[in-house]
């Protein structure tokens, strides 16, 4: 089949992790306006909930949200296809398979991080995958899992799977422990490894490596993009949204913004949903944190958190909460 372009470079620079139950179509539209370049992710959908699920519930976006990738979980490499197929059909720019996520719940489907012991049928999984897509399919992954930690093992995961076809992987920089440590926990306990990832670029130049893992401070995102092909943000971006359009700002060079003016130019994509009968508070959740560290940034959570449930609440109630922060520095 005939390969369709990789996104451009300038987009990897910059990426927004899947995060479960965080990353919907309102948070992305919203980091959309943060990061007017940065490549967004969907929360990660099982190929069989894409194949048999409420689609248009699942996987509807926004136009405004391209480039915009789906996240797939699952280790059947027929359905991982068909459901590829589905996203790249609805109009989804990437297909990226989770080889990475820990939970008890992915393990006992025998997906996700559990999937670095299989290299070979990860490798299986991207070939069927990219056999039913025109767009690209990529792997997020860790380091390894409970006792494959050497960077030998790491390294030919990657290659077995480059070997498959996939020229694009995003590598949280940690390893994974499967039993004994909660999802949160491994997000924090396994020691960070950038200098793995690192390598892996320099010694796979052919290959697209974005960093993830641990990522928060500017100056630090700026600094790994001169080393690999781009980094990926999460929690950091979603608990304090700003700090996403700085980097966006440093990374991609995108026109700085005050927080006053990215919210309100929320606002017409806040009123088109409600008007579409959505409640605000499923929109309003994903903006608590934008004056995060902020005088009135307190007073500006409080108003939306308790306002935004209410069954009236509307865009005034936006407009009063960004009011609250009057006289804030941006």
């Amino acid at each position: 089949m005939t390969r369709v372009p990789e996104l451009p470079a300038h987009t990897l620079r910059l990426s927004v992790a899947p995060m479960m139950d965080w990353t919907d179509r309102h948070c992305r539209a919203f980091h959309r306006l943060l990061a007017p370049e940065a490549l967004l992710y969907t929360e990660m959908v099982h190929a069989n909930a894409v194949i048999h699920g409420d689609r248009e519930r699942l996987l509807g976006f926004d136009a405004s949200e391209h480039p915009v990738a789906l996240q797939l979980g699952g280790s059947e490499p027929a359905l991982l296809a068909q459901a590829s197929r589905i996203g790249a059909d609805r109009g989804y720019d990437e297909i990226n398979l989770n080889v990475g996520c820990p939970s008890d719940r992915v393990q006992a489907g025998r997906f996700g991080a559990c999937l670095m012991k299989e290299p070979a049928l990860v490798a299986e999984c991207v070939a069927a995958m990219q056999d039913a897509v025109r767009v690209p399919v990529t792997v997020k992954c860790r380091l390894g899992v409970d006792e494959l930690e050497d960077e030998a093992v790491f390294l030919a995961f990657i290659d077995t799977v480059a070997a498959a076809g996939c020229t694009r992987f995003i590598v949280h920089a940690r390893k994974a422990w499967l039993q004994g440590l909660s999802p949160k926990e491994n997000r924090e306990i396994p020691p960070l490894r950038h200098d793995w990832v690192h390598r892996l670029k320099r010694e796979r130049p052919q290959l697209c490596v974005v960093l993830n893992g641990g990522l928060r401070e500017v100056d630090e995102v700026v600094a790994h993009c001169a080393v690999v092909d781009g980094v990926m943000i999460g929690r950091s971006a979603y608990h304090d949204p700003y700090r996403l359009h700085a980097m966006a700002v440093a990374v991609q060079g995108a026109r700085p913004r005050s927080r006053a003016e990215l919210l309100r130019a929320f606002f017409p994509y806040v009123e088109s949903q409600l008007a579409r009968g959505v409640a605000l508070k499923h929109i309003s959740r994903h903006l608590l944190g934008l004056f995060h560290g902020q005088p009135g940034g307190r007073l500006f959570r409080q108003r939306l958190s308790e306002g935004a449930p209410r069954p009236a609440a509307g865009l005034d109630l936006l407009a009063q909460a960004l009011a609250a922060t009057a006289g804030t520095p941006t």
